[in-house]
C-alpha cells in the first residue's frame, strides 16, 4: 500500500480559502477515473485525468488541492507546466492565470483503507472488491485535483472505467457505457448541477441492486418523478429490507416536498450501504452513502430501525439544506448539520411509523451535546473554524446535537410553521448558491417579524449549558409560591450566560403503586435569572416538578430532591418525560452530584417502564459506564457483579428473541468486559448460548460473546479463528480482531498496542479504519488489568502518530489509547499521576497541532470528571 507522510501544507486555512475565492470562479470539472485494476491487490493506485475550467484575474496565481500518489503532467491553457516544480505537498501551483482558464492534470491517486477518499474493501465472504468514496470535509483532494472548498461550486462531468460486470455510479445518472477492453467498460454520467467538491461521489463494485420510482408533487402542485435505487454488497443482499427502505424514502420525499415546496433537484435518488464507513451517512446528491451497519444481518431493535430512518431523512434534508444551498465556509457547518438533525427528526416523527423519535433525541442525542458542551474546548454553535483540521474536529456534539436542540427551541420560540416558512424562502432565494448564517437569520426575521440577532447572539455566539430548576414554598401541603431559575457559565470565559427559553413545567402526581402520573404542564418563557410561575400555586406539595417537560429547550435540569427520588424510585408515566428526567439524573452523576450506585438503582427500579428500546439501551449503557468509571476501586467489582446478576436474571426470565432481550444482552456483554471476576457459571451460560440455535444470538451478539469469553481466557485463538472461518463476513472479521486483542496476555496487549500506534498488523498490512478501531477496542477490554503500565509510551508517541496517520485514523488512536483508568486511591483530580502527566504534556507542547491538543484536553477533562464522580460515590 502506497503511504505518504502528511504534507506540511495539508491544512488549508480559512484565510487562504477566502483569498482563493477572490481570484477564482469555477465553472466545470471533467473527471475521468480508471478503476479497471482495482481488484488486483498489488495495485494500490488508480489513474485520474482531471480537467477544470475557471475564470480568474489575469496574471494572478492560485493552487489546486491534491493528496495523490503522483502527478505526471499538468497543462495550463495549452502550456505544459513542470510537474516537479508545480507540485508542493498538498498543492499544485497554477501560474500565470488568464481571465478564462483550463487546466488538465494527469495523476495517480491512492486507494484508501482509512475511509477517506476512495476506500477499497475486499469482502471476506466471497473475495469481491468494492469501492466507494467519502470526501467531507476535504478528502475529495485525495481523489482528483480540485479547489476543495465549499464555496467554489461547479458542474461535474464524470466518467469511470471499471470491470464491465460491476455496478458503477456517481452523482449523475448513467448516460452511456462504452467497452474499452475485454471485460472493461467506460461509464459516462450526466453532468451535475452546480455543487461543492465535498459532495462528489464515486462507486464501483459488484453491488446488489434494487430499483423503484417515486411520484409526487410539491405543495404548490409541481409534479415530480424520481428514479430510486438501493445497493449493498452482494453477500449482504438477503439482509437488505428494500421494501421498508423504499417506503421511508417515499414518505420522506413527500414530507420535504410538502414543507419545502422545492422539487428534489438532483435527478435520481440512489442510496447505497457501504463497508468500513467512517460515518453514519453522507449526503452526496443523487447517491447517498450509508454505513452498512444499517443492513441488519443480526436481529435489529425497533430503535435501530428508527435510527436508520432518522439518518435517511437527515441526509434527505441535506439535498436542500447543504447541497442546493451550501455554506460559504466550515464556520457554518453547524447550520447545515443542525438543521438536518432537527428537521430530519421532525420528519421521522411526522412522516413515518416511528413515533418515538423525539424521545430518542432527548435521551441519546442530547447526552452527546451536554457532554461536548462542558469540555474546556467547547465552542459557540457558530464556531471559529480557522482551518481544515478545526473543521474536521468540529463534526461534534455542538455542531450536530446542540445545534439541533437549539433549532428545536427556536421552532418553539417562533412557531414551527414560521420556521418552515423561513426555510422555503431561504431555498427560493439562494438555490445553487452559498450562504452564511446571516442569510438564514434574515429569512427567519422576515417570516417571524422579529429581529433574530439578539436571540442568535444568546444561543449561537456563547458556549456552555444552562441549568433550569424550580423552587417552591409549601404550606399546609400546598405550593404557595414557585419560581423557575436559570444559571449558566461559559466554560471558555467563566462568564455567566443566560438565554431566552420557551419551556413547559410538567406536574406529576405520585401514585401508591406505579409511576407518577401526568397532571398538568405549564408554559413558561424565561430570559433572565428567574421568573415566577403562578400557575403552580395551589398544586399539592408532593407533586413531581419537571423543568423542560416535553424537552423543548437545551438545558440541564436540576430536579428538587423529592422529584429526583420519585423519578429514580417510581418513574414517570410518560415516555418523553421519563427520558428527559433520566437524562437530567445522568448529568448529575457526571457532575459528581449523584452517586453512581444511586443512579444504577434507579435504572434497575424503572427499566421495566421504558418501552422505547433506544432509551432503554442508552440508560443501561450509562449504568454500565457509571459502575465501570464512576465508582471506587474497592466497591466496583461488587457492584458490577450485582449488575451482571441483574442482567442475567432479566435475560433468563424472558429468553425469547425480542428487542428487549437484544438490548439486555448487549449491556450484559459490555458489563462482563468490565467485571474482573464474574461468577464462572455466567461465562458457561454465555458459551452455551453460542451453540444454542434456539437462543438465536445472531452474528453481532455471537461475536460480542466470543470477545467476552476471550477477555476472560475461556476460549483459545484456534477456536476463535475457526469460528470466523466458518462464517467469513465483515462482522466476523472485525469481531475476530477485537477478540484476539482482548485476550488477557501481556504480550498480546503489547502487540495490539504496537499495531494501533503503527497503524499496521504484525505482518505489516495497513489496518483499515474498522480493523484499527477493533484493535483499540479489544485492547481496551482488559478485565484482568494485564495491559496497564504503558502511560509514558503514550505521551512519547502521539505526536508521531499524528504526523504519520491521517487525521481520522490518528484521532482513533489518540482518543482510544489515552491513559484513562484512573483510581481515586492514587490521587484526586488535581494530583493523580495521569492528570499530572497530561497537564505536563499540554504545557510543554504549545506548538502541537491544535486538533491534537484538543483531543488531549477533552480526554483530560473526562479523566478529572471520573475522579470527581468517584469522590461522590465514596462520600
Amino acid at each position: 500500500m502506497t503511504e505518504l507522510p502528511r504534507p506540511a501544507n495539508e491544512n488549508l486555512t480559512r484565510d487562504e480559502a477566502a483569498g482563493r475565492s477572490l481570484i477564482v470562479r469555477t465553472h466545470d470539472y471533467t473527471v475521468d477515473i480508471d478503476f479497471s485494476r482495482a481488484a488486483d491487490p498489488a495495485v494500490d493506485t488508480y489513474p485520474v485525468r482531471t480537467r477544470v475550467t475557471f475564470d480568474a484575474e489575469a496574471g494572478a496565481s492560485t493552487f489546486l488541492d491534491y493528496l495523490g500518489a503522483r502527478v505526471t503532467s499538468i497543462t495550463l491553457n495549452g502550456r505544459e507546466l513542470d510537474a516537479a516544480a508545480a507540485v508542493d505537498g498538498a498543492r499544485i501551483a497554477l501560474a500565470p492565470l488568464a481571465e478564462a482558464n483550463e487546466v488538465v492534470i494527469e495523476s495517480e491517486s491512492i486507494y484508501s483503507r482509512s475511509g477517506e477518499g476512495v476506500h477499497r474493501f475486499v469482502d471476506p465472504a466471497d473475495g469481491a472488491t468494492y469501492l466507494y468514496s467519502q470526501n467531507e470535509p476535504v478528502d475529495c483532494r485525495r481523489i482528483y485535483p480540485c479547489f476543495d472548498q465549499p464555496d467554489l461550486k461547479a458542474r461535474f462531468h464524470v466518467t469511470i472505467t471499471a470491470d464491465a460486470s460491476w455496478h458503477v455510479a456517481s452523482n449523475g445518472a448513467l448516460l452511456a457505457e462504452h467497452p474499452v477492453a475485454e471485460g472493461v467498460s467506460r461509464r459516462e454520467f450526466a453532468v451535475t448541477e452546480p455543487m461543492s467538491t465535498y459532495i462528489t461521489t464515486f462507486l464501483a463494485g459488484p453491488y446488489a441492486l434494487w430499483h423503484d420510482e417515486y411520484a409526487g408533487r410539491t405543495a404548490s402542485g409541481i409534479e415530480i418523478t424520481i428514479p430510486l435505487g438501493l445497493a449493498c454488497r452482494t453477500s449482504l443482499a438477503d439482509s437488505l429490507d428494500s421494501d421498508e427502505l423504499f417506503e421511508i424514502t417515499k414518505r420522506g420525499l413527500d414530507w420535504f416536498h410538502r414543507h419545502f415546496d422545492v422539487a428534489y433537484p438532483w435527478g435520481k435518488y440512489d442510496q447505497v450501504f457501504v463497508p468500513e464507513y467512517n460515518l453514519g451517512a453522507m449526503e452526496n446528491p443523487g447517491l447517498v452513502t450509508f454505513t452498512e451497519r444499517y443492513v441488519f444481518t443480526s436481529p435489529a431493535t425497533e430503535a435501530q430501525r428508527e435510527q436508520r430512518a432518522n439518518t435517511m431523512l437527515h441526509e434527505m434534508c441535506h439535498m436542500w439544506f447543504g447541497d442546493l444551498v451550501t455554506m460559504v465556509w466550515w464556520d457554518d457547518l453547524w447550520l447545515k448539520e443542525s438543521f438536518a438533525d432537527y428537521v430530519g427528526t421532525l420528519a421521522v416523527d411526522e412522516a413515518t411509523e416511528y413515533t418515538t423519535a423525539w424521545t430518542t433525541f432527548a435521551s441519546r442525542r442530547k447526552a452527546w451535546a451536554y457532554r461536548q458542551d462542558q469540555y474546556p474546548t467547547t465552542h459557540p454553535i457558530v464556531a471559529d473554524i480557522v482551518d481544515l483540521e478545526a473543521a474536521d474536529q468540529n463534526f461534534d456534539g455542538i455542531t450536530y446535537a446542540k445545534g439541533a436542540s437549539v433549532l428545536k427551541q427556536l421552532s418553539a420560540y417562533v412557531g414551527q410553521d414560521t420556521f418552515l416558512t423561513a426555510a422555503r424562502a431561504y431555498f427560493a432565494k439562494h438555490a445553487w448558491g452559498n450562504t452564511t448564517l446571516d442569510d438564514f437569520l434574515d429569512a427567519l426575521g422576515e417570516a417571524s417579524g422579529r429581529d433574530m440577532r439578539q436571540w442568535a447572539h444568546a444561543w449561537l455566539e456563547t458556549a456552555g449549558v444552562n441549568r433550569l430548576r424550580v423552587s417552591t414554598s409549601v404550606s399546609d401541603g400546598v405550593i404557595t409560591s414557585a419560581t423557575l431559575h436559570q444559571d449558566g457559565i461559559d466554560p471558555r470565559t467563566g462568564d455567566p450566560v443566560l438565554r431566552p427559553h420557551v419551556v413547559r413545567i410538567g406536574v406529576y402526581a405520585p401514585a401508591e403503586d406505579g409511576p407518577a402520573e401526568f397532571e398538568a404542564a405549564h408554559a413558561v418563557r424565561i430570559s433572565g435569572a428567574s421568573i415566577d410561575v403562578p400557575e403552580l400555586v395551589g398544586a399539592a406539595g408532593d407533586r413531581v416538578l419537571l423543568p423542560n417537560d416535553g424537552d423543548l429547550t437545551y438545558a440541564k435540569i436540576v430536579q428538587d430532591p423529592h422529584s429526583l427520588e420519585v423519578v429514580l424510585d417510581a418513574g414517570l408515566d410518560d415516555e418523553l418525560a421519563r427520558a428527559t428526567a433520566l437524562a437530567g439524573a445522568w448529568n448529575t452523576v457526571r457532575d459528581g452530584e449523584l452517586p453512581a450506585e444511586r443512579f444504577v438503582d434507579g435504572v434497575v427500579a424503572g427499566e421495566y417502564l421504558i418501552d422505547d428500546t433506544g432509551v432503554l439501551a442508552n440508560v443501561l449503557a450509562q449504568a454500565t459506564a457509571a459502575l465501570a468509571a464512576y465508582t471506587t476501586a474497592d466497591t466496583r467489582q461488587r457492584l458490577l457483579a450485582r449488575w451482571v446478576a441483574f442482567l442475567m436474571d432479566a435475560v433468563v426470565e424472558d429468553p425469547s428473541p425480542s428487542d428487549r432481550r437484544t438490548v439486555l444482552l448487549r449491556t450484559l456483554f459490555a458489563a462482563l468486559g468490565e467485571a474482573r471476576s464474574p461468577v464462572p457459571p455466567v461465562l458457561e451460560v454465555v458459551r452455551s448460548w453460542i451453540d444454542d440455535s434456539n437462543f438465536a444470538l445472531g452474528e453481532e451478539l455471537t461475536w460480542s460473546a466470543w470477545v467476552v469469553l476471550s477477555a476472560h481466557a475461556r476460549v483459545d485463538e484456534a477456536s476463535l479463528r475457526a469460528a470466523q472461518a466458518a462464517a467469513p463476513t465483515a462482522v466476523s472479521a472485525v469481531g475476530l480482531t477485537r477478540a484476539l486483542a482482548a485476550r488477557p496476555d501481556a504480550a498480546v496487549k503489547d502487540a495490539a498496542r504496537e499495531a494501533a500506534y503503527s497503524g499496521r498488523a504484525a505482518d505489516g498490512t495497513v489496518l483499515s479504519n474498522d480493523q484499527l478501531q477493533a484493535t483499540i477496542d479489544g485492547l481496551g477490554i482488559d478485565p484482568a488489568g494485564v495491559g496497564a503500565g504503558h502511560e509514558a509510551e503514550y505521551w512519547q508517541r502521539i505526536e508521531d502518530v499524528w504526523a504519520a496517520q491521517s487525521q481520522g485514523q490518528s484521532t482513533r488512536v489518540v482518543t482510544g489509547l489515552f491513559p484513562a483508568d484512573a483510581e481515586l486511591a492514587d490521587g484526586d483530580q488535581a494530583r493523580h499521576p495521569f492528570v499530572v502527566a497530561a497537564q505536563e504534556w499540554l504545557s510543554s507542547r504549545g506548538n502541537a497541532p491544535a486538533a491534537l491538543r484538543r483531543i488531549v484536553i477533552e480526554q483530560l477533562d473526562d479523566l478529572q470528571r471520573r475522579l470527581r464522580a468517584q469522590a461522590a460515590s465514596a462520600a
